[in-house]
This record gives structure tokens, sequence and C-alpha cells, in this order.
């Protein structure tokens, strides 16, 4: 069996040739003879402008065909691709780009126009992602490689380029992929960096858990593929698999996404709780609210006949032909989870982050259970750090061969995020049932004192207030030494159902009051604020907490 990365991306290109890889959705498609095609192109350029092994090399765009292409020609060169994500600000940009050392970058049009090449004195060149057409270069050699490219192309190959002409950089454990800087709910970014053993662990891990994945299968990357959930399992899995993958290259609205599924019925669908909640809230919970199928549902019988009816209903919603969903990325909505799960729906929570390439745990949908994220994956450990792991939460620390390297020139911040015995700190707090069923409490940084020194997990309190009528999301915060819910409400709903903005904010507080009423006294909330519009979020869909700490009026 191959162990580099490179060498089954080198195997599965010539393997799958003449198949349809990557696709930009109602848009163009290249086979796999193409991307291998171009992936040779750019590697003529990086050898004539000097890119040495472990060079870096920026890609900052919105999810489309040769953001693939170029990724994939970075790491079987062997330079260290830099994913940026293209939603980051100019400053974040240009921080990036200079702090990765990056000698190269591939850039949307749009992007570039905010861009100042004076602010990364690194940058060699400037690509344009779309044509490889020069934006900027600091030596006139590179335009005029890039003038000549085909014609350079054709002499090195007379004969047409055949599968024979691939040889990839032959990459080994512990040598350094890529370099992905988080966007995390508590601060700032970080340069997280990937060996090629994280990488093939999770690769190995997509192949065991879906080994059915081949050249005849489907899938729809909604997941921006800057960010390591989305590249891994929409992108780079599929890559190794032969697998075709059409990339939403719009903003993926629940409208486009169903619009795309029920055109491409894909083979797995990877998503975060957000697109899953948008539908559940449109589509299902309209239904169910009506009091006669309430009624209707209460009757053992009738009850599964109308449950099956949902089912088959929402199993078409996703195209029909999936075998299962996998949810990560942020917490789950408890009653969606639940009534998915009381409809035998396919779908499960994994649990992971950028600095594991992401995986950590993970459970089939058949075999998971209820509230949890599943259990550690191959090659994985997990232990809360807690005198009674089961019962009393703790931080959950992970071990194994997914782990980062490191924080890309951050030592100080590489040493906090491991214990003395080689642990790495989630900063996540959970709990792990006997048979070893990891289950996620919050994120600690993000974890309230009570007044007695009571443990408060805003997260779970939100679940409760999102399932209320007319919100749409909340976070709870401490406001000097008070809780406070911020709720951005369903205005649209609000406004078709005839109510007033003080009706609006009326029905906020009956609805906080209502979720108080289960509430222990120590957590309950004393406050509640209308938010105008819905709070930033990281790529993977979770609300930037640090910004909403502390709010004043």
């Amino acid at each position: 069996m191959e162990n580099s990365v490179n060498q089954i991306l080198e195997k599965s290109f010539k393997e799958n040739w003449d198949y349809p890889a990557l696709s930009d959705y109602k848009g163009i498609t290249l086979h796999y003879r193409d991307v291998a095609r171009r992936i040779e192109k750019l590697h003529i350029v990086f050898e004539l402008c000097g890119v040495k092994k472990g060079d870096k090399v920026s890609i900052c765009s919105k999810n489309q065909a040769n953001w693939g292409v170029v990724f994939l020609a970075t790491i079987t060169y062997g330079a260290v691709a830099v994913p940026i994500l293209h939603e980051f600000k100019p400053g974040n940009i240009h921080h990036i780009v200079t702090h990765s050392d990056s000698r190269i970058m591939f850039v949307g049009d749009v992007i570039w126009e905010q861009l100042l090449e004076s602010e990364m004195l690194s940058l060699e060149a400037v690509i344009q992602i779309s044509d490889f057409s020069i934006l900027f270069a600091r030596d006139e050699k590179v335009i005029e490689i890039r003038e000549h490219l085909n014609e350079l192309f054709g002499k090195k190959y007379p004969k047409n380029f055949r599968p024979e002409h691939i040889h990839y950089h032959v990459d080994s454990p512990e040598e350094l992929s890529m370099i992905n800087y988080t966007s995390g709910t508590t601060g700032f970014s970080k340069g997280v960096m990937i060996p090629y053993r994280a990488v093939r662990s999770n690769i190995d891990f997509a192949k065991k858990v879906h080994p059915q994945l081949n050249n005849t299968s489907n899938v729809v990357s909604m997941l921006p593929t800057a960010h390591m959930y989305g590249m891994m399992f929409e992108f780079l899995f599929e890559m190794c698999v032969g697998a075709h993958v059409h990339f939403l290259t719009r903003v993926p609205s629940p409208k486009i996404i169903m619009e795309a599924f029920a055109e491409i019925k894909p083979d797995i669908i990877i998503a975060v709780p957000l697109i899953i909640e948008k539908i559940y809230k449109k589509k299902l919970q309209p239904i169910i609210n009506k009091t006669a199928i309430r009624v209707l549902l209460r009757l053992p019988v009738v009850d599964q006949k109308i449950q099956k009816k949902i089912l088959a209903e929402l199993v078409n919603t996703f195209g029909g032909k999936f075998k299962e969903v996998i949810v990560g990325g942020a917490a789950f909505n408890k009653d969606a989870e639940a009534f998915f799960r009381k409809i035998g729906f396919p779908f499960t929570v994994g649990y992971g982050m950028t600095e594991c390439a992401p995986i950590i745990a993970y459970a089939p949908w058949n075999e998971t259970r209820l509230y949890s994220c599943g259990k550690a994956t191959p090659g994985m450990q997990i232990k809360i750090d807690s005198p009674d792991p089961v019962n009393i939460p703790g931080e959950i620390l992970c071990k194994g061969k997914n782990v980062m390297l490191g924080y890309y020139k951050n030592q100080e911040a590489t040493n906090s995020s491991f214990t003395s015995d080689g642990w790495m700190r989630t900063g996540d707090i959970g709990v792990i049932d006997k048979d070893g069923f990891l289950y996620i409490r919050g994120r600690s940084k993000s974890m309230i004192l009570g007044p007695s020194g009571q443990n408060i997990y805003p997260e779970e309190i939100e679940s409760s207030i999102n399932n209320m009528p007319y919100v749409i999301e909340s976070l709870v915060v401490e406001d000097y030494g008070i809780l406070q819910a911020l709720i951005y409400p369903d205005f649209e709903q609000a406004e078709s159902d005839g109510l007033s903005h003080a009706d609006l904010e009326r029905k906020m507080e009956e609805n906080v009051a209502s979720v108080n009423e289960e509430l222990p006294n120590y957590c309950k909330i004393a406050s509640t604020k209308i938010f105008p519009e819905e709070f930033e979020k990281t790529p993977k869909k979770s609300i930037k907490r640090f910004l909403y700490q502390r709010t004043q009026d």
C-alpha cells in the first residue's frame, strides 16, 4: 500500500484518467486528465520560477475547480499550500501571506482588487486563479514563462501528456503539507502546521467509513475548501478515490443546495448544523407544529406512518442517493437532532478541529448515540481532564496521528496547546461515557462561572432558546455579572404574521421566560436584547463569540 499521500493521488489520476474530477456547478467540468495536465503546467511554472520544495504557495479564492487544481499542484510539487479563506478581510490576508512567507499567491479577481502587493513583500508573483494570468510579478521572467507556457509544455511532452508521465513528489509522514490558518470563535487566526501523516490518517479514515465511494460517485462541495473540514472530506479524499466533486461556486443558500442535491444526487453529504437546521425549520417545523399533526404524532400506529412520510420527504430533499449525512463544525440543535434520530434519518454528528486535519471522533449513523459525536477515530485517543470523566465535564484532550506539528512561528501558542505528557488541549468541554462515546458541553473559553462557582454552558441554553417561536439564533453572554440573551429573530416571519417590533420584543421576553422555567436559578437569563442582523460567523458557521462577549447599548 502507498505510504505517501501524493503517491495515492498519482495512482488515482492514472486509474481515473477519463473520469470527471472537478466541476463548477452549472459551469465547467475537468476530467482527471485535464486536472493532471493543468497540474503539470503549474509544475513547469514553479520550476522555472525557482520555487523549491517546502516553499509556501497561498491560495485565496472562492470554491471553484481551479482552486482544486492549484492546491493539488502545490502539494504534488512538494511545496507547502497555504489556503486562505476568501471571506477574510484584506488586513488579515496581508498578514497571513506575509506571516506564512508565501512566495506565490493564486487569487480571485475581486479579492486582488482589495489587496496591496506593498503589504506582502515575500511575494514574487500573484496569479489569477481562473485563467492563470499574471496579476503581479517582481521579475519579468515570470510573465515571459506564462506567455510561453503552452509552448514549453509542448516541448516537454511532444507526443501528448499521458498517465505514465505523472511523477509526483513523494512526501514523508512528518513533512509539512500545508499551513491552515484557523478562524476560531475565540480570537485571531493562527497558522496550523498540518503534516502529511495527519492528511494520510484522515484519508484512511474516510476510505474505511465510506468504502463505497469510487469513480462513479458524486459529491457536492458546499463548505469552504480553504477550511479543513470541507477540504478533507468534500475534496481531497474524493480525489484519492476518483470521485466527481461539484463545487457550489455561489453562496450556498438552502435553495441552491436543495437544487444541487436534486440534480447531482450526491453519494455522501458533508454539512454544518446550520444547513440541516434551516431545512428542519423551513420544511419540517411548520408541518410538525400543525395541531392536527401534533395530535396524530401521539398515536403510535399513525405516528409511524407520518414519520415514514416525513423521512421519505427528507431523504428526497437531499437527493435520495446518499448513504449518510455527516454533520460537524458546530453544535447541533438538540430538538432537530432528536427529531431526525426519531424518524430514522441517516445522519451522524462528528467532532474535529483544524489542528487534527480535522477528525477526532465519529460513529456511523446506525451506531451512534443521541447528542454524542461518536468515539475516537482510528489512530486517535481521547480523554477528559476531569476526576470523573463520565459525570463531571472537563477539557477534551486528544493524541494521535491526526494531531498538528504546532502553530507556525508561534512556539508560545504551540506549548500552551499541549500538556507536559503530549496530549493536545482542544479547548472544548465534554464528558465520555463508559463505552467511549463523547458528548460536548461547550467551549472552555465560552464557559461562564456562576455566582457560587457553578459552570454554566451557554451553548446548552442557546439550544433551548433557538427552538422558540420567531428565533433564528441566539447567544448567551455575561454582562456585568448577569446573563443576557442576544437574539436574532425571524423578522420576515414576524412581519408576515403582522407582528410589530414591540410585539416581537414581547415574544422574545416570553420565550426567555419559558426557557428560564427549565433552568436552575444560577443560570437563568436576566435580560434580553434583540439583534438587527445575524451574528458574524466563522466559515464553518460557528458564531464568533469573542465579538459579543460584553455588549453595550
